[in-house]
């Protein structure tokens, strides 16, 4: 726990005990706490965010609460989860490549005990946990969420899955991802009901929980929707809302989005927008089959971003029927950014089994859609470039969070658990169950949310590393590099979000400040040269593209 959190929680100790009554009375107006994360999906692809995709229950939270303009992730799924359940850097938590053994603590492919769980901490502070969706922190059981302070949980293990079981669309996907859906609820094997649609069923456990929680005790749950990670699948209804919607292709859409972005403020007057990606084709260069089968891509894509929003709007009635509306707190976001890359050789996916969209369908996004998604930002997915990375961010609390801001941010996933200890009232211990437990690097953002600050004031810069990718955040600059070269960039983020200009160069003194912070960071929390432990079959999600 940052120093913050720690002189609250032991100021809100002392106070219960020289005032036993502050107990019950802080204890009963503790907030119900839900914290929703989406997969894959890009910086722009909320209407508040400037998308054409409806999204009116998270446009709504937006206007009643606050949006960042800059909150980091780590580029991909496992490590962002990593970080996000524990708080801790995710090297630091024993996922610092993927959710596989590569035989070093940093990077063992499971949570490590020295770091707690939001489900951990906010069950010893009195909090009903549940977990609805995608966990990726652990294959083996004695990982499962159950094991990691979860009261109630459902949802998958690993790092996909289908949408629909297959039925008669099954293909010769590999079973990991394949024709069935894997999923486990409270600790036990269960399958997914034929054509039902797994992001209403993650949506249906979480109210299930939250009408069997413990009326007395607040109640955390972490929400965490798969799509609209691939395969695009969808139900029709949603996919017929945006027929024809994407005619225009990625390029004249993207100008739009860019216009809104700048209306809502998203964009600030004098910053930069990524040029333009050469290995997107443009739209007006395409034939006419070509533009009808990229068209219903993004058409499903965004059906499954619609139908999130929608079961959004589910858990806010579920809310207000419960009269829990007014004492909880929403947050949002996405575990990275938009996936690039193109299926080719060198990105095979499962032979389609059923038509695009339906079960057995496994069709992805793809490089041109998501240079829209990551609008107006650099790269994609896996990378430490700001498209990779930076998602859209919302927070919603009624009764502390003014209406309507619209901040600079700079926050980060290991910032959420400090902000939720502080406002669930919960000590966050030095001794776990045997085990001595790391401190918390992130710092509190309550000053931000409060509106009583711009940007998440902190003393260390951030910092990444993932697959021999590797960058640096510290005020205005931003350094990165990417795999395998070992060249850092330097950009000045005030005033060139789009990472246009590389100043390298002519800032040497920065460079070489940052790059030695970056050494001395990767040296105390288990960062290994990524060379020595490169596994044989790679995890990427970048691919050279194929021509067009």
């Amino acid at each position: 726990m940052n120093h913050k959190s720690k002189l609250l929680s032991f100021g809100l100790l002392n106070a219960v005990a020289a005032f036993p009554s502050l107990a019950i009375a802080g204890g009963s107006d503790r907030p119900n706490i839900i914290l929703i994360m989406v997969d894959d999906m890009g910086y722009s692809d909320l209407g508040i965010y400037g998308s054409e995709i409806e999204t009116p229950n998270l446009d709504r939270l937006a206007r009643e609460g606050i949006r960042f303009r800059e909150f980091y992730n780590n580029s991909i799924s496992a490590p962002t989860r990593a970080s996000l359940i524990t708080g801790q850097y995710s090297h630091s938590a024993g996922i610092g490549y993927f959710n596989v053994n590569l035989g070093q603590p940093g990077y063992q492919g499971f949570l490590n005990r020295e770091s707690l769980t939001f489900g951990e901490v906010l069950r010893e502070a009195g909090y009903n946990t549940f977990l609805s969706g995608k966990w990726h922190v652990g294959n083996d059981s004695i990982c499962w969420p159950a094991a990691r302070g979860f009261d109630r949980s459902y949802g998958f293990i690993s790092g996909a899955s289908n949408y629909y079981d297959a039925g008669e669309y099954a293909s010769d996907a590999p079973s990991a991802y394949g024709n069935t859906v894997s999923l486990v609820k409270d600790n036990q094997r269960t399958t997914l009901e034929p054509g039902r649609y797994l992001t209403n069923a993650i949506t249906d456990n979480a109210l299930e929980f939250i009408d069997q929680r413990e009326k007395d005790q607040p109640f955390f749950l972490y929400l965490a929707f798969n799509a609209p990670h691939w395969p695009l699948q969808a139900p029709t209804e949603d996919i017929a809302k945006y027929k024809g919607r994407y005619a225009k292709g990625w390029d004249a859409l993207r100008e739009e989005r860019i216009a809104r972005q700048k209306e809502l403020g998203i964009l600030t007057p004098g910053q930069t927008i990524a040029e333009r990606d050469p290995d997107v084709p443009l739209w007006e260069n395409l034939t006419f089959e070509q533009k009808e089968l990229w068209q219903k891509k993004m058409e499903i894509y965004a059906a499954m971003v619609d139908r999130v929003d929608q079961n959004i709007g589910r858990i806010i009635e579920k809310l207000k029927e419960t009269g829990e509306y007014d004492n909880t707190m929403i947050v949002f976001l996405s575990d990275n950014g938009a996936e690039g890359g193109y299926t080719s050789l060198f990105r095979k996916r499962p032979r389609n089994g059923g038509p695009m969209g339906s079960a057995g369908s496994w069709e992805y996004q793809e490089q041109p859609w998501a240079y829209l998604s990551v609008t107006p930002l650099r790269q994609y997915k896996d990378n430490f470039h700001e498209g990779g990375f930076c998602t859209s961010f919302i927070a919603w609390y009624p009764k502390r969070i003014p209406q309507g801001q619209l901040v600079q941010g700079t926050g980060h996933i290991i910032d959420i658990a400090p902000t939720l200890y502080e406002i669930a009232e919960a000590d966050y211990p030095s001794q776990y169950k045997g085990h001595t437990i790391q401190p918390l690097p992130g710092e509190s953002l309550w000053p931000v949310l409060e509106g009583k600050e711009q940007v998440v004031s902190r003393e260390e810069p951030l910092f990444w590393e993932r697959a021999g990718n590797r960058a640096v955040r510290s005020g205005q600059w931003k350094l990165v590099s990417t795999y395998p070269s070992l060249q850092w960039e330097l950009y000045d983020l005030s005033n060139d979000r789009g990472e246009t200009r590389n100043i390298a160069s002519e800032y040497p003194d920065i460079v070489d400040r940052l790059s030695a912070q970056y050494f001395e960071w990767a040296k105390t929390h288990q960062v290994i040269d990524y060379d020595r432990i490169k596994p044989e079959r790679e995890i990427r999600v970048s691919a050279k593209p194929v021509q067009h």
